[in-house]
């Protein structure tokens, strides 16, 4: 091992040098050459680029892959430059396990057939999650890397080579100015008498030398302001590319919004999708889920059909279609319709709605209600009860609960 003491010595006596001017700085005993307004101005805006670029890129790399195990794996990835694994998404894996969970139930059951409909569509929205994962690290997240480890560091390390230069230049003014203070002194106070022609001389000397001491104070001042102002104008030149970052960092901005906008509506028509197929086999599925048995009263084990309003991304339904109403209005009165003794529920409106006529009962969003099913009564709509009111409600309007 190379130990060189006179290089260790040397950095030792530097840092007890900076240590001792920073102080003094501190403490206004010292000397402190200021920057000029324009680069203090171009320091602060880019310490706020680097601190807001920084919590942007962190909070990103917490939105597109939240578990803090899986970002340490990638980060040592990166770091040994190695390629990083594939990783399913969540939505991928629980579409497959739908999807085996319907080979063991049997696809030709409605609950496999349905688990097979709905694995699928989770297993396209675990793509469109995973296309939207790669193309936002390339496009934005990359970007801000390559600013944090790359600009950033060059920019951090000819700053500090400015603050040395600074501290340099403080210090060639505190010698030049030590130097000349001596040298007046001993201009005003000579020690020697007309009579002495030894302490003459010697003064004379000592005179001289001090002069040489002012005229190599100036020289090491004079190289010390060039090599600062060298620095000052490097230092300045990269500070002021950070408005070209800014303009990088837009266009990655929007390309990263774009990617999302078409994730989610990649998302949105995936799930429209869903609804349809759901809706088309609702009838063969669900033929009445909320089907009364005469003798018993009791419900149907079916499942309940899925409302239309508890799919992401659907507005408020419209009307269920009414063709039935003029039938059950002949057959079916309303103040007639008693409860079963089994077999009501609960049920959250989701919508608020108004009544067409006296057969039907006007909701209001999130209020509770009862509802039940009568036989021969068309599986779009049920009777609800709020109080001592009564009418038929659709169910696309409702939450049922358990």
């Amino acid at each position: 091992m190379d130990f060189n003491v006179k290089k260790l010595a040397s950095d030792a006596g530097v840092f007890f040098t900076r240590a001792v001017q920073y102080t003094e700085e501190k403490l206004g005993q010292a000397e402190k050459t200021e920057l000029d307004a324009h680069l203090e101005n171009l320091i602060a805006r880019a310490d706020c680029t680097k601190n807001w670029t920084e919590k942007i890129f962190r909070q990103t790399e917490v939105l597109l892959q939240p578990n803090p195990s899986a970002r340490i794996e990638e980060f040592f990835y990166e770091k040994l430059d190695r390629k990083i694994p594939s990783r399913t998404t969540n939505a991928e894996l629980l579409g497959q396990y739908m999807q085996d969970a319907a080979k063991d139930f049997g696809p030709g059951t409605p609950y496999g057939s349905t688990l097979i409909t709905v694995g699928e569509f989770q297993r396209r929205l675990g793509a469109a999650e995973r296309e939207f994962l790669q193309t936002s690290a390339i496009n934005f997240l990359t970007p801000l890397r390559n600013f944090l480890e790359g600009d950033w560091k060059t920019i951090s390390k000819e700053r500090r080579l400015l603050e040395n230069r600074r501290l340099d230049l403080d210090v060639c003014k505190a010698r030049l100015k030590k130097a000349k203070l001596a040298e007046a002194k001993a201009a005003a106070a000579p020690d020697f008498q007309e009579t002495r022609p030894r302490n003459y001389v010697l003064s004379a000397s000592a005179s001289a030398l001090l002069s040489a001491e002012v005229d190599k104070a100036e020289h090491e001042l004079r190289v010390a302001q060039t090599e600062f102002d060298r620095q000052a104008e490097v230092t300045r030149l990269l500070l002021e590319g950070i408005s070209s970052t800014h303009v990088n960092h837009l266009r990655c901005l929007h390309e990263f919004a774009e990617a999302e906008v078409a994730y989610y509506a990649q998302c949105h028509k995936h799930m429209q999708d869903l609804q349809k197929e759901l809706s088309r086999a609702n009838g063969d599925t669900f033929p009445d889920a909320f089907a009364v048995n005469a003798s018993t009263s009791g419900m149907s084990p079916g499942p309940a059909p899925l409302p239309t309003a508890t799919l992401p991304g659907v507005s408020s339904p419209s009307h269920p279609p009414n063709g039935s109403n003029a039938l059950e209005s002949n057959t079916l009165k309303i103040e007639e319709v008693k409860p079963p003794a089994t077999g009501t529920r609960k049920a959250k409106v989701l919508y608020d709605y108004d009544a067409a006529d006296t057969s039907e009962l006007s909701l209001l969003a999130d209020e509770l209600i009862t509802v039940y099913t009568v036989p021969g009564m068309d599986p779009d709509w049920l009777i609800g009860e709020r109080g001592n009111q009564k009418g038929k409600v659709p169910v696309t309007y409702l939450e049922l609960l358990s």
